[in-house]
């Protein structure tokens, strides 16, 4: 099915390097990738120090060490390449010309176009001159190790857009016409505009069709394609390699042959240490390391407890901790636990409590119950220690016995002791630890027959000699180091030069120098050690590698590791090095050596290669690929199976069938010479060692079990085997195949010189909203500029979309030296992902390509264009009662007939005065609690006469003029409001403007001046010299201000009389509001609401003469004006007024004052509740002294009407179990999580959970619902999201997937009704369905007030009517979107409570794909992402997406949030999110109730007036 390439050239095209990279580019050079460049803060790129010490290639070490080497020689010799400067020179263009120019990139196959463009401005014609339009042309060629200069085409224009910002880089491409309605000069605009242009292109080539949306809206896969390639050929057989052969003089155990060299060849040398400058240091001999370990054995036995009491016992596990440059005391405790029968379990040693992977290391120590450590002296005195000197108890591990294993230390035992070894069994021999995919880290137990076979198959293999030299670069704790350094060596008595990773750094020829030196037979290195060397050669020419018979490469199965051989054997073939000695192997932790190639006779072809194609692998089939070397793999064979084993392939995932022999699969063996299990693991182990291969029928080939080796691979022709991955790289998207190593490749090879330091790249893959998404992090250069970082990224993009038809999800860079590492300096990718995860990698630059890769979005929900045919608000009406449901329709109790002498509120304060002049109406504190003023019903009644009569006399006011009240909240602003009504004017409160933000708060004063026709103004000397002052006349005209009255000093008059108004539709005051959606809006409240409204709320909360109520919440509008103002004149109860901007300086004010006065009934807003959750809601505990002492205290309270003489809370204690009732005020869906919230932190301090409810108004009812005394607890139901996104409500339980909960927002009013009505056909829906909230009340608004009358507006809001059931009764529309549910629970009356469930403002929804949207729930998904996450709005603009986040923490978290929150949306609510901006603390706008101002943001968004920290433009 497939052909190999025999005797490849040296110089043949290897793998995925520059040249193929360079030449996948230049496809694109005629369409370059416009993206627009983050808006980023100059103070949040701060790059961290690169430290001195690092070696040359920290990427060395770990499981992706080739990451250098996939540049081979190329890489290297292009930081000698003099680069020109791609940048053009801003002098050489006009400042807008960067937005002239619009491109289409590069798409994948399974993408939309992955491109952004700039499409503003006007087409500019192209100068003529070259100088203007310089184009640097570089293409990196190889040809026998040489490089070449050829071209790639790259115009670039740059623009610098204000002081301290960044520089945007675009592409230029062809020009397009400049998009109607965008301002050119807006940059946000621009950036979105360019955003937009991309989605709309056509995705090229077309998608597969998604899923039909159904109620569940799970994402189903795609149909697959019917051109993927699939194998085609036979069913593998299992591969057999050599029978192991019989030997007469192999030993009975791996042990029993020290005891013979130890013996017979006491002075041959075992191992030879280096010290750190390459030299040796010292050498061990085998009589030495017998004698060592013996002592070492007798003193675990028998010298550890007290009294010589034994510590140990045969079987228990040992963790062996030493360095990497100290192989001697290594080997000794290895031996000497082997003689011991303990097992022991090497591991690294710990450097610090925050090392990579720490807590994963303590989870394979207390899997294997290790209780003792073996280590150096010199190696614990350099561990950690507490200051107590004491080891440091490091995160996950068990509590340890540190053991010291120094000659000095131990005990030599006696002549007649000496150690038991029994023949090699199954017991475990040792345990090596294995890190899987994700991070966990496991301990493999290999057996002591296996471990003996193990040594045998690799001296057969390997044609191990007795006494040869054998240099080990690799590390001796595990893997091929631990094989042949450790164990084979011992076995064949060979001597072992040691050659740590220290001297590496500092003389990467070292091992080559050893080889010549010792005229050493067998090298042990890794791909990173062949690169070094051929970089270092120039330093030493008199070197031979002659001697070598076997140059071993341990990660020879990785497919870039073609190139290093093939480079170091053009290199070093001079000094004697001949092709047929490199032998690479295939290993892993489970199934050991898989298969090595053997070492050749000279002469003999060079060994196989295959070139595969990438699209083919891809799909897990093998396919030649002759034509595109662009997209093409070349992988070289790893030899034959190993003697003794059986192999054979298997699909790597599901049931382990066997595979096609032109497939690719999981590669099983079965041998003696392998892993047993994962000690203390017995689950995961049956699904890895205990393998039964089956047959297309599922029926078992066998019955000997295989173990899983995680490398995936296939059988080529003469039995050879071939590696083409690992199943811990591997990287599944959209049911396809991707190995971590050749991204890595290719996006090293993207200029990587100019961005990446040190070739520092991690590939891994998230899930995100049910598929894999690839990410990719790399550490920038220090001296790299944002334009070089930008461009590489988006090059990235293109080079990985062209070779492997795959999109990014996301690329990072972050500062050098930054990435979590393992203990050889490599890239720890399990904590990097992790780090990604948690929003602790602080990337300096990110790039989100959601747009490009997410193609498994549930399929845009398609409207039906008017109505179905025959079935309107009738028939739906008609189908809900045949199905037994009724119709969504509730109403709260009677309000009764309403006396004559309750229509007027300024009657009833006339009559209050008269009847009960001496009762405090209301009470207002300061921020230190302290009674400031007060006011008895005589003292309201007089004080309003006397404004009443200056504003007949000095204002010229006439009957019905529209009077402003601007005063801060207090008792003048009440004394005002009644003065107006015995004038016959009409008030209207304004919130005044504050002293410090004139620019930003006057003008909203002035513009409710204008639109209210105010003729004129009582205000306070304080404001009114503010109103005309300097400042103010900078913002707005003060020469037009209506009359100004001063309030401050009256002089003592009446007025001739008081108005009455002839009749109750009169219009008593105007109540205007700025809403969510950044309307002014101002309403008319007839007197005859006004006292139904506060008779309403009178029944509601039980208010009378005796009661005592505290508010805290702003007098300026809506149902906080009423009870400021109004409620107290008409019910008679005492009021507690507490401004909310005094809790700014004193937190617990509006607590302490419910505790002090022993309030029963309270009303806030949800601002004054989040102030008190976060900033006192962790102080109960300081706040509370004691209950009993509390209630002691009582007693000594002074009376409500004097002032507190100590505000002490610590001193006095706060006791909150005397309020009955604490209402949250507002015009919004309940916040349950706040209100939540607040009742748990404040149970400690007695406030019952009960207490706390809600209250619902709006602005054509300002009260619609209210929890009152009496009746059931509010409700809490669960909604399905997906479900309301579709209009749709279905309950579910609590903690059902998707789940919304939603609290009854307080019991409705009396003498309101409420019906559940589809917006669209304006007719009545049943129970539990989601419609718009009308309302038949009273004390309804009558109408807008509006400079210019709309007759329209005001008929459909207020005055409308059902199209069907009801058509006679006039409703008015709240705007709200919400549903009635009828309860088990019964209301007073003895009937079934019917809950009112608000759920959101139509104004606010966002339509997107053809949903509806709620900002607060995506909102609350974000706020939850990450932990610096203070606030968040969200809105859209033209279609896309917009997140705005403030950020609570330190700016290098910035860019943490990005990925985050695109993340969590799409995710939780199926969204891509378009632009995510990180603003300080405060910037969101928020209302006096608490309500956020998205469409405010908005504006200051678009006209870039934000500030923004960083501002990212998804792709």
């Amino acid at each position: 099915m497939f052909k190999f390439i025999l005797s490849i050239p040296i110089d043949h095209p290897n793998y995925i390097h520059t040249e193929t990279v360079q030449a996948a580019l230049a496809k694109h050079k005629e369409e370059k990738m416009a993206l627009p460049m983050p808006t980023k803060r100059r103070s949040t790129y701060v790059q961290s120090p690169v430290i001195n010490c690092t070696p040359p290639d920290s990427s060395s070490g770990s499981e992706n060490e080739g990451a250098l080497l996939r540049q081979s020689s190329v890489g290297a010799d292009l930081e000698a390449l003099d680069t020109p400067s791609l940048l053009q020179p801003p002098s050489l263009q006009s400042p807008d010309s960067w937005i002239n120019h619009s491109v289409q990139g590069s798409s994948t196959s399974s993408s939309a176009s992955s491109t952004l463009s700039h499409g503003e401005g006007k087409p500019q014609p192209q100068p003529s001159q070259p100088q203007a339009q310089p184009q640097y042309k570089l293409r990196v060629e190889k040809c026998s190790g040489e490089i070449r200069q050829a071209r790639v085409v790259c115009e670039i224009k740059t623009l610098c857009i204000g002081a301290g910002r960044v520089c945007v880089t675009v592409f230029v491409g062809l020009p397009t016409p400049h998009p109607p309605g965008v301002p050119i000069n807006s940059r946000v605009s621009t950036k979105i505009q360019q955003l937009l242009n991309t989605l709309k292109r056509p995705k090229r080539p077309p998608l597969s069709e998604f899923f039909m949306d159904d109620q569940e809206e799970i994402v189903e896969v795609p149909q697959p394609d019917p051109n993927t390639p699939r194998p085609e050929g036979r069913q593998i057989i299992p591969v057999k390699g050599e029978p192991l052969g019989v030997v007469s003089n192999w030993p009975p155990a791996l042990q029993a042959a020290l005891v013979r060299w130890g013996a017979t060849q006491g002075k041959s040398p075992a191992l030879t240490a280096l010290d750190i400058t390459g030299k040796p240091l010292y050498t061990l001999t085998y009589g030495k390391l017998w004698s060592r370990s013996v002592k070492l054995a007798y003193t675990l036995l028998n010298k550890l407890g007290p009294k010589n009491e034994q510590v140990l016992k045969p079987g228990d596990r040992v963790a062996l901790v030493y360095p990497n440059s100290d192989p001697g005391m290594f080997l000794v405790a290895f031996y000497g636990c082997l003689l011991a029968e303990v097992i022991p379990v090497p591991i690294e040693v710990p450097l610090s409590h925050k090392d990579a992977g720490s807590s994963q290391v303590g989870f394979l120590l207390g899997s294997c119950s290790v209780s003792l450590a073996l280590t150096s002296e010199i190696c614990l005195k350099g561990l950690p220690k507490m200051p107590t000197g004491e080891i440091l108890q490091f995160k996950g591990w068990p509590r340890l016995k540190w053991v010291v294993t120094d000659s000095k230390y131990l005990t030599k035992p006696g002549k007649d002791w000496q150690p038991h070894i029994p023949t090699a069994n199954t017991d475990p021999a040792y345990i090596e630890y294995k890190a899987s995919k994700e991070g966990t880290v496991m301990g493999v137990a290999v057996s002591k027959v296996a471990m003996l076979t193990h040594c045998q198959a690799l001296t057969q293999a390997c044609n191990y000699c007795e006494g040869e030299t054998l240099v080990n670069v690799l590390d001796f704790k595990k893997d091929m180091g631990l094989w042949h350094g450790v164990l084979t060596s011992v076995m064949n008595r060979i001597h072992t030069i040691s050659v740590p990773y220290a001297v590496m750094k500092a003389c990467p020829l070292s091992w080559v120098q050893r080889v010549h030196i010792h005229k050493a037979r067998v090298a042990l290195v890794k791909c990173r050690d062949l690169h070094w060397a051929m970089m270092a050669h120039r330093e030493q020419r008199d070197t031979s590698l002659a001697s070598l018979h076997m140059l071993i490469v341990a990660d020879g199965a990785n497919p870039w590791s073609v190139s290093s051989c093939d480079a170091f054997l053009n290199v070093f073939q001079i000094h004697g090095l001949k092709p047929e000695v490199i032998c690479p192997c295939a290993t892993s932790p489970e199934a050991m050596t898989v298969a090595i190639r053997r070492p050749g006779v000279p002469g003999t072809p060079i060994p196989a290669r295959a070139i595969l194609s990438m699209g083919g692998l891809s799909h897990g089939v093998i396919r030649v690929n002759a034509e595109d070397k662009n997209s093409a793999l070349t992988v070289q064979d790893v030899g034959h199976v190993m003697p003794g084993a059986l192999m054979c392939i298997v699909k790597p995932e599901g049931p382990p069938q066997l595979c096609k022999t032109d497939e690719i699969g999981e590669i099983v063996v079965n041998s003696r010479a392998g892993g047993n299990m994962y000690y203390g693991l017995p689950g995961v182990t049956k699904n890895t060692f205990e393998v039964i291969p089956v047959n297309t029928l599922g029926a078992p080939i066998g019955e000997i079990p295989f173990v899983r080796s995680g490398l995936l691979g296939f059988v080529g022709p003469g039995s050879l085997i071939f590696v083409v991955g690992k199943n811990e790289g591997l990287l599944m998207v959209s049911g396809r195949r991707h190995n971590a190593d050749d991204l890595v490749a290719t996006a090293l090879a993207v200029e990587p010189v100019k961005t990446v330091y040190r070739g520092r790249i991690a590939v891994f893959s998230v899930t995100v909203f049910y598929d894999e998404r690839i990410v990719i992090v790399a550490e920038q250069r220090p001296d790299a500029s944002e334009e070089d970082s930008f461009q590489w990224m988006s090059r990235v993009l293109q080079a990985i979309d062209s070779i492997h038809q795959v999109g990014l999800y996301c690329l990072a860079l972050v500062p050098a030296n930054t990435l979590p590492k393992t203990h050889l300096g490599g890239i720890h990718i399990f904590e990097t992902k992790q780090n990604f995860l948690d929003g602790n990698l602080h990337p300096c630059n990110i790039l989100m390509c959601p747009h490009t890769c997410v193609t498994n979005l549930p399929k845009p929900r398609q409207k039906q264009p008017g109505t179905v045919v025959g079935v309107g608000p009738a028939s739906i009406m008609v189908g809900n009662l045949v199905a037994g449901k009724r119709i969504a329709q509730a109403a709260g109790r009677d309000l009764g007939m309403i006396e004559d002498q309750d229509l007027f509120l300024s009657e009833a304060l006339q009559w209050r005065a008269q009847t009960d002049p001496d009762h405090c109406l209301y009470v207002l504190l300061n921020a230190k609690g302290l009674v400031v003023s007060t006011a008895t019903c005589v003292q309201l009644h007089k004080r309003a006469e006397k404004i009443a009569a200056v504003l007949i006399e000095k204002g010229s006011i006439n009957t019905g003029n529209n009077v402003v009240l601007l005063y801060p909240p207090g008792i003048d602003l009440i004394a005002s409001f009644y003065g107006c009504l015995y004038a016959g004017c009409v008030p209207v409160t304004v919130r005044p403007p504050h002293p410090q933000n004139l620019a930003a708060t006057l003008p909203t004063v002035r513009m409710i001046i204008d639109v209210s026709k105010a003729a004129c103004i009582l205000t306070t000397q304080n404001l009114m010299r503010t109103l005309r002052s300097k400042e103010a006349a900078a913002t707005v005209n003060i020469k037009t201000w209506p009359t100004i009255i001063d309030t401050d000093d009256l002089p003592r008059r009446r007025p001739p009389m008081i108005y009455k108004p002839p009749t109750a539709e009169m219009i008593a005051y105007l109540d205007f509001s700025v809403s969510t959606t950044g309307m002014l809006t101002g309403v008319k409240i007839s007197h005859a609401a006004v006292s139904a409204l506060c008779r309403s709320i009178k029944l509601q909360c039980e208010l009378y003469s005796s009661r005592q109520i505290a508010i805290c919440l702003d007098p300026y509008c809506g149902l906080g004006f009423v009870l400021w103002c109004l409620a107290s004149v008409y019910s008679g109860h005492q009021s507690i007024l507490i401004p909310p901007l005094e809790l700014e300086s004193c937190l617990p004010l509006w607590l302490s004052t419910l505790s002090q006065y022993r309030i029963r009934d309270t009303f806030c807003s949800y601002s004054v509740m989040e102030l008190c959750t976060k900033g006192i809601g962790t102080q109960t505990e300081i706040l509370k002294v004691s209950i009993t002492r509390t209630r002691a205290l009582t007693h000594t309270h002074v009376h409500a009407n004097s002032p507190s003489p100590s505000f002490s809370l610590q001193a006095r204690g706060l006791n909150l179990s005397c309020v009955r009732s604490c209402v949250v005020i507002a015009e919004e869906r309940p916040r349950l999580a706040l209100t939540m919230s607040f009742s748990k932190l404040f149970k400690d301090l007695g406030l019952s959970p009960r207490a706390v409810s809600t209250a619902f108004g709006s602005r054509v009812n300002l009260a619609i619902c209210m929890q009152g005394t009496t009746g059931p607890d509010p409700s809490t139901v669960y909604v399905d999201m997906k479900s309301l996104r579709h209009d749709r409500v279905r309950l579910v339980e609590r903690g059902a997937p998707q789940s919304l909960p939603l609290m009854e927002s307080g019991k409705i009013l009396p003498g309101v009704r409420v019906i559940i009505v589809n917006p669209e056909t304006r007719g009545p829906l049943g129970d539990s369905h989601l419609g718009e909230i009308w309302i038949n009340s009273p004390h309804s608004a009558s109408g807008y007030y509006a400079i210019y009358g709309e007759e329209s507006l005001q008929a459909d809001h207020f005055n409308t009517k059902l199209s069907f059931g009801d058509p006679t009764t006039l409703w008015a529309r709240t705007g709200y979107l919400g549903f009635v549910k009828r309860t088990e629970l019964l209301d007073a009356a003895g009937d079934r409570h019917d809950a009112l469930f608000v759920v959101g403002s139509l104004d606010e929804t966002l339509e997107l794909r053809g949903l509806r949207y709620h900002p607060i729930d995506i909102e609350t998904s974000v706020s939850r992402a990450h932990r610096s996450i203070a606030e968040s709005a969200v809105f859209t603009w033209t279609n896309l997406l917009v997140v705005v986040a403030e950020l609570s923490g330190s700016e290098q978290d910035a860019l943490d949030l990005v990925p985050l929150v695109t993340n969590v949306v799409l995710e939780e609510h199926h969204l891509i999110v378009g632009v995510v901006v990180i603003v300080d603390p405060g910037v969101i706008p928020i209302n006096s109730r608490g309500e956020k101002q998205r469409m405010h943001l908005r504006d200051s968004f678009l006209a870039d007036q934000l500030d923004p920290i960083y501002v990212a433009y998804n792709m």
